[in-house]
């Protein structure tokens, strides 16, 4: 009788996706979003609008395209979250007084305070997100995720 041979198990390597970069940070992204998406469906706000306000949240006044940049959809999109955002009372509108071409928005009274009320839950909700990270790795990759969008926010879509 002939010894069997025993044949060790190939050594699996690590799929790309799981130490993907790109792929690693949508992914953190994605679920963390959507923790927070749960609250603000409760105010039967959409998300799209959620991030308006939260990109409006301090007062300032912003072209319809810096908006849409900040919060990554087209500027037609936007314009018509805007125009919706409007017509429920918490965004104002106006021309660019240089250049017509160009539609500046702010939050209204009510968005304000929509805004507030949400951007606060938004920081309870990173605190216990990055809670398990502690204060000095949460400082540091926030350090680091602005570098990295500095660095590539030249480059073609």
């Amino acid at each position: 009788m002939q010894a069997r041979k025993v044949i060790a198990p190939a050594e699996v390597a690590q799929p790309f996706i799981d130490d993907y970069l790109a792929y690693l940070l949508a992914r953190a992204s994605h679920l963390i979003s959507a923790e927070f998406h749960v609250v603000v469906r409760r105010t039967r706000l959409p998300v799209l609008q959620w991030r308006v306000l939260a990109t409006l949240a301090d007062g300032q006044v912003s072209s319809i395209g810096e908006v849409a940049a900040i919060i990554l959809v087209p500027q037609s999109t936007l314009t018509r979250v805007a125009a919706r955002m409007v017509a429920a009372g918490l965004l104002l509108r106006a021309d660019d007084a240089q250049d017509r071409r160009i539609t500046r928005v702010r939050l209204s009274a009510a968005g304000l305070k929509l805004a507030a009320k949400l951007v606060a839950q938004a920081r309870a909700h990173e605190a216990a997100v990055v809670d398990g990270l502690g204060a000095d790795d949460a400082a540091t990759l926030k350090r680091i995720l602005r570098r990295l969008i500095e660095q590539h926010a030249g480059a073609p879509d």
